[in-house]
């Protein structure tokens, strides 16, 4: 993958780069909205396009090989033609769902058998299986199928599960390089980071990944129940042994000021299905804090939900029709509330990448850090 840092800040980690896939380029820092099931919830892909503006969004692998199957996919020619979607697509191995499912899996140095949340049937992924279904999705970034630690999790069970991991990483680039791309382009294999909360653990993943060359690297294993500063501190710790040379990505995190705070820490991409879950439920991301829209104080608000936002739901809409949207429980409450929400993530690393470039990057992220962070709580 060929991935080009453009510019560093010069009093912390922060970088701003571009890399590039066969379905378009990603300047970096990016969040990627999470499309699990070939779709980002409650939103089209021509709005997905249009207004979000995203390069890059997130499949699973998991929840795609057990529908439609890899099967419907290659006779669609790929995710990008099954969904009208040509843009680029990264895709999670499944290890994560699979963590999820504790009561109906069972993990063997060879793989990982679990039963369907949908019929209870049996599957097994090995590191090649899944590289075979991710080979038939045709996602341009394809992830390495791990283990995602609990916390709290013993360091026995987390130095077992590391070595694990690095173990099946081998296994993933090994059946990268003998299983050819199915759709007559390029995708590219990433690695992922694990350790549970051990710094040598963490230090060992990293040291052993970099080792087999992936085209990218990911932190996994946070955001998983450890105090924030402990993740904040695990990932300023990890960055450092990830090559400088090529994308940085930290998995499933989260709230805004959780993505400043690991751009800060030298981190390039994001995922998250806070924005888009948190938009069905009413809670909304604005440049002054989190909204509950629900509340009663925005009955007679006739304001745009967020004055420095220029996303269409903000330049078309009033607090008080969003809200009677919401108590009504019409289904364009979630599509205009979930395009504010992506809306305000993209814009939100888009400026943060013009900062680092700009040169005040960090005064400008302790600022806006201060304003977004705050929950906005009225009684309904």
């Amino acid at each position: 993958m060929k991935f080009t840092l453009q510019h560093k800040c010069n009093s912390t980690k922060a970088r701003a780069g571009v890399f590039e896939t066969a379905h378009g380029k990603v300047e970096t820092p990016i969040f990627m909205p999470v499309g699990t099931q070939g779709t980002v919830k409650a939103i089209d892909q021509s709005r997905l396009q249009n207004d979000v503006n995203a390069p890059i969004i997130l499949g699973n692998t998991y929840h795609l090989y057990l529908r439609p199957g890899t099967e419907i996919l290659e006779k669609a020619g790929g995710l990008h033609y099954f969904m009208n979607w040509d843009r680029a697509i990264l895709t999670d191995s499944g290890g994560f769902q699979v963590y999820s499912l504790s009561e109906l899996r069972k993990i063997t140095k060879d793989g990982i058998e679990f039963k369907s949340h949908l019929d209870g049937s049996k599957h097994y992924f090995t590191p090649e299986k899944v590289i075979g279904i991710e080979r038939s999705i045709g996602s341009d970034i394809m992830m390495v199928l791990d283990e995602c630690t609990p916390y709290p999790c013993e360091y026995e069970y987390a130095k077992k599960s590391q070595e694990m991991t690095s173990d099946w990483a081998v296994l993933n680039k090994d059946a990268f390089e003998k299983l050819p791309p199915l759709y007559g382009y390029e995708q590219y294999l990433f690695g992922i980071i694990q350790g549970s909360v051990y710094k040598d653990l963490r230090e060992r993943s990293a040291l052993d990944l970099v080792k087999l060359d992936f085209d990218g690297y990911a932190i996994g294993g946070l955001a998983v129940g450890e105090p924030v500063e402990t993740m904040y501190d695990l990932v300023n710790f990890t960055t450092d042994f990830m090559p400088e040379n090529k994308p940085r990505y930290l998995m499933g995190i989260g709230r805004p000021e959780n993505i400043l705070e690991a751009i800060e820490r030298g981190v390039d991409m994001f995922d998250c299905v806070m924005p888009t879950r948190n938009a069905r439920n009413a809670y909304l991301f604005t440049s002054n804090g989190t909204v509950s829209i629900k509340n009663s104080q925005y009955k007679e608000d006739f304001l745009p939900l967020d004055v420095h936002c220029g996303c269409y739901t903000c330049s078309n809409f009033s607090r008080a029709y969003l809200r009677h949207l919401f108590i009504a429980k019409e289904l364009l409450a979630y599509q205009l509330a979930t395009l504010h929400n992506l809306s305000f993530y993209l814009d939100l690393v888009r400026t943060a990448r013009k900062k680092i470039i700009d040169g005040d990057f960090t005064d400008w992220k302790n600022y806006i850090t201060s304003r977004i962070s705050k929950n906005i709580n009225v009684e309904v």
